[in-house]
């Protein structure tokens, strides 16, 4: 770095305003533009922007550092003689930079002294630039609070960034702490605006040197005039280009100046019909482009891992969409076809399952029968000729065994036991007489001859004890068929039985569920069909896609909802109500059980 103290930057000029001999040789000193705090205005094509790029070609002629923050990309004729770092968003820059790049970016310019550009017009996103802007401010004055270094910062347009009215964001927070904090640091600051009216006063009121090039808006002389004098505020507007008034804290005057022309390329100028001819721009070196690329790569490879996994995840989550619906139509045929088989079974002739049973009852019920009258006859004295049974003629037993001489009934033709009345003048207790009187499929023909229960014969009788007995218990289990058929009838009602059951049922399965899943279950019930997400956000989810699916998918392994097309889902609680009482509820009933259970959770009273 070069024992430089002061930098030739202009000569004065005649004219109102002016002090001196027009001429003479204006000088900065270099430590007070390093750590000061300068503002620099005029309008469009006044010289404001050369002003800066004459002082910043001086500074880099004399190995000092500098940062300057371009906002329309016009400093980088700058390297047509000088290697200084381009940075920015797009190709035309040396290397593109974002927001990570920023403590790096700091470090190269205050720990090697590099000059850079902060190319801010390259990026087309405002929110981005403004942030790359904010992380480097950042950057530079924490570095320079440890590196007790001269350094100087220029920022053009600043009236965007330290607004006189509105809201500031945090580039100007930081731009503004910079103007007030950064001296004793070493960090210094030069902001440019066409608009001083439009600039934070606080910023202008602290500047240690301004230069004014010509304006002509009655706001910005307004400024003028208040902060030198009117006289000044009157001649602003007539100072040809590069002409500008010039006041500093260490001359402690206002001076009338020429500021030299830039001895680079004027990429700012405004563009003529001539061609235009980008001139050989001098490139840094790659050492210093490489450590920033390092970053940039780091960055990619970060950014192509999140590509990757968000891609991952999404593929995930389609296939498992695909799976739910594949699932659901699974179960939906699989519903077709019990619907059918219950349908072909009500077709089918004589099928009913309570007559079936009843059915294995009577069979066993014969069995017994049978056993008994093979115990009696091997009992008797004597042999007895039997004559098979017809078909209509066999007694019907409903009931099992066990009723001895608990029963007090009576045959069919009236021939009474134990007491009983017998209707024809038949005598009691098995000692009637009838020839034609037939007993439990057994008949005596003609006076044939009849065994009595105590094994005495009787040639005029017919019936026997035995035979009055097996009688009276056919006649008794044909009552108990009747009254446990209508018994039964009475036990399955839907009302007493199937209604409670199917309830407590499915509320217990509905408990296990937690708080967001069973409101998700009362989205679909109370607005019809709907997607996993809406339900889950209605739930109070978040509406995180993973989560919204995972509790649908308990929902439905419960076949508590239904995919009804279209990735929609649709509460089936009264088809479930339904299915599990083997559908033997009415529509009433089924609606009964449905509103029970949503009263008791689905309104939240379950939690």
């Amino acid at each position: 770095m070069a024992e430089t103290e002061q930098i030739t930057v202009a000569t004065t000029s005649a004219g109102p305003g002016g002090t001196g001999e027009p001429g003479e040789t204006v000088n900065l000193p270099v430590v007070e533009l390093l750590t000061g705090r300068g503002f620099i205005t005029g309008k469009s094509g006044s010289g404001k922007s050369n002003t800066a790029s004459v002082i910043a070609e001086k500074l880099l002629d004399n190995g000092f550092g500098l940062l300057i923050v371009d906002i329309d990309g016009e400093y980088y004729g700058l390297k047509e003689e000088y290697e200084i770092l381009h940075v920015g968003g797009d190709e035309e820059c040396d290397i593109q930079v974002t927001e990570d790049h920023a403590g790096k970016i700091a470090s190269l310019a205050l720990e090697q002294n590099v000059p850079i550009i902060l190319d801010i017009s390259s990026f087309l996103d405002e929110e981005e630039a403004e942030t790359l802007l904010t992380e480097v401010a950042k950057q530079l004055f924490a570095k320079a609070k440890k590196q007790k270094q001269p350094f100087l910062m220029l920022v053009e347009e600043c009236h965007e960034w330290m607004p006189e009215k509105g809201s500031m964001g945090e580039v100007g927070k930081m731009l503004i702490k910079i103007g007030k904090r950064g001296r004793k640091h070493g960090l210094g600051i030069v902001g440019i605006s066409q608009r001083p009216a439009d600039v934070k006063k606080d910023y202008i009121t602290q500047c240690d040197w301004l230069v004014w090039h010509r304006l002509t808006w009655n706001n910005d002389t307004k400024v003028v005039g208040r902060i030198l004098d009117n006289q000044y505020a009157d001649a602003v507007e007539d100072l040809d280009d590069g002409e500008a008034f010039m006041m500093n804290d260490w001359a402690e005057q206002v001076s009338r100046v020429q500021f030299h022309r830039k001895q680079t390329f004027d990429a700012g100028a405004t563009p003529g019909l001539d061609d235009f001819e980008r001139p050989e721009l001098k490139s840094v070196s790659d050492d210093l482009v490489s450590e920033l690329e390092t970053i940039s790569e780091e960055q990619q490879e970060t950014e192509n891992r999140i590509k990757e996994l968000r891609e991952e995840l999404d593929k995930k989550n389609s296939r498992i969409a695909e799976l739910e619906a594949e699932l659901q139509d699974a179960r939906d045929l699989s519903r077709m076809a019990e619907q059918f088989t219950e349908a072909m079974l009500d077709q089918a002739e004589d099928y009913n399952p309570g007559r079936t049973e009843q059915e294995k009852m009577r069979r066993q019920r014969e069995r017994f029968a049978d056993s008994s009258d093979s115990d009696s006859e091997a009992d008797a004295d004597g042999p007895r000729d039997e004559q098979s049974p017809e078909p209509d003629e066999t007694a019907d037993a409903t009931s099992g065994g066990g009723f001895g001489d608990a029963f007090s009934a009576f045959a069919e033709d009236g021939a009474a036991m134990n007491g009983g009345s017998a209707s024809d003048g038949a005598e009691t207790n098995g000692h009637a007489a009838n020839a034609d009187t037939v007993t439990n499929g057994a008949s005596a023909d003609n006076g044939a001859a009849a065994v009595s229960v105590n094994g005495v014969a009787d040639t005029d009788t017919t019936d026997t004890d035995d035979e009055d007995l097996r009688a009276a218990i056919a006649e008794a289990v044909e009552a108990e068929e009747s009254n446990g058929a209508t018994g039964s009838a009475e036990d399955e009602s839907p009302s007493d039985f199937d209604g409670p059951a199917v309830y407590g049922d499915l509320r217990a399965d509905i408990e296990e569920l937690d708080r967001k899943t069973r409101r998700m279950l009362a989205y679909y019930r109370e607005q019809g069909p709907g997607t996993p997400l809406n339900a889950h956000f209605s739930a109070g989810g978040s509406g995180d896609r993973t989560a919204a699916y995972a509790r649908n998918r308990e929902l439905r392994l419960r076949e508590l909802v239904e995919h009804v097309g279209r990735g929609k889902y649709d509460s089936r609680l009264a088809a479930l109500v339904r299915e599990e009482s083997d559908r033997r509820l009415d529509e009433d009933e089924v609606e009964s059980v449905v509103s029970r259970l949503e009263s008791a959770f689905l309104d939240g009273n379950g939690d």
